[in-house]
């Protein structure tokens, strides 16, 4: 039997779950475009992909034992990761710089290194071929063994052109949340610079870095419109989604593959925001 002690807690644990009757009606316009334009969509994508036809598997199944797909799902991975890695690397070392640094033209200089997040990934893949395209720079240099726009250096160099932006502004940010005081203990107990990076500054900077690290590499699993511009022979998953949608109107085996590929994003979105509140726990 619940005794008296205990009842006013419950009671007051189940007043603080519920709305008010505003925030209740401000939130059923927001649930219908949610379910109209996410919830059933996503529902009849996974439907689609657990289609049979002519007593063959499902398409998830046909994917899972297809060695073209796999290779193209790996492929996929290992550019996000590499373009993830590279971005972090190059993005943390500015970002910390400009933070840390005033000079003149400063804020020019930041304006020009976060351009990039205003072009399409269309124009982003432009810009790769005018630099490593059969007509680009680099062939008109160096002659035409530097055409690499249309392989998955190519494809490299366009993801981390607008991943290292994101990674730049994020950082900036985080930097101004560091406490200098830290950094002047540790150099005073006779910490070298290279102690204070390691054990000071990317300890600080751990929660933002992997959550940028997050949102760049599912960015580089679903974008389309790079990977289109420089070619649709590239074997990554967005344009395999493309080429079984258009060029075979294969619809289950589109839908399977988006499903997987939203399904390996969202894995690693959960991962780091684990990651995230352990890192935060250990501050």
């Amino acid at each position: 039997m619940i005794s008296a002690r205990v009842l006013p807690v419950v009671a007051a644990t189940h007043r603080q779950w519920r709305l008010p009757v505003p925030a209740t009606l401000a939130l059923v316009p927001a649930l219908a475009v949610l379910s109209a334009f996410w919830l059933l969509p996503l529902v009849h994508l996974i439907s689609l992909g657990l289609q049979r036809h002519e007593g063959h598997d499902t398409a998830y199944w046909q994917v899972l034992s297809s060695a073209q797909y796999l290779s193209s799902l790996a492929q996929t991975c290992a550019l996000a990761i590499a373009v993830t890695a590279a971005a972090l690397l190059i993005g943390a070392v500015v970002g910390c710089f400009l933070a840390r640094q005033r000079f003149f033209g400063r804020s020019a200089l930041v304006a020009l290194l976060t351009f990039p997040l205003a072009f399409p990934g269309v124009v982003v893949g432009f810009l790769v071929i005018l630099l490593g395209g059969r007509q680009g720079l680099a062939a008109s240099l160096f002659g035409q063994h530097w055409v690499f726009a249309y392989s998955l250096i190519g494809l490299f160099i366009g993801y981390l052109y607008f991943s290292i932006p994101r990674v730049i502004l994020t950082v900036m940010a985080a930097c101004e949340t560091l406490d200098a005081s830290l950094e002047e203990a540790a150099r005073s107990l006779g910490a070298k610079p290279w102690q204070v990076v390691l054990d000071v500054i990317v300890p600080g900077l751990a929660p933002a870095l992997v959550s940028c690290g997050a949102i760049c590499f599912a960015t580089a699993m679903g974008a389309f419109g790079t990977a289109f511009t420089l070619g649709t022979q590239l074997n990554v998953t967005p344009v395999a989604i493309y080429n079984t949608f258009t060029n075979y109107a294969n619809f289950a085996m589109a839908a399977a593959l988006s499903v997987l590929l939203g399904a390996i994003t969202w894995i690693a979105l959960l991962l780091a925001r684990r990651l995230i509140r352990q890192t935060g726990a250990n501050l």
